[in-house]
């Protein structure tokens, strides 16, 4: 029995820039993710470190639904006097 990997919305891939950082970037981008800005990079006195966002498109679009829905139940009723919502 295969048990099914269930995959993070956002994850930080952090590490020495070497193949094995490029290899696990890939192999994200292999499962769907996509890169979220560009890398990050430091010199830790010995190493390049760097790091990279990826997101899965999914996941943001389910959420910004959700946060759509949100909005669109807001009372519009509601009047900004300019001092608050009165």
């Amino acid at each position: 029995m295969s048990e099914e990997k269930t995959l993070l919305a956002y994850r930080l891939i952090t590490g020495p820039d070497d193949s094995s950082f490029c290899e696990r970037i890939s192999t994200a981008l292999a499962e769907g993710y996509v890169l979220h800005g560009g890398p990050a990079v430091t010199f830790d006195g010995t190493n390049v470190i760097c790091a990279q966002a990826i997101i899965l498109p999914k996941a943001v679009a389910t959420s910004d639904a959700a946060v759509s829905s949100a909005v669109d139940e807001l009372d519009s009723n509601l009047v900004f006097d300019g001092d608050g919502i009165a």
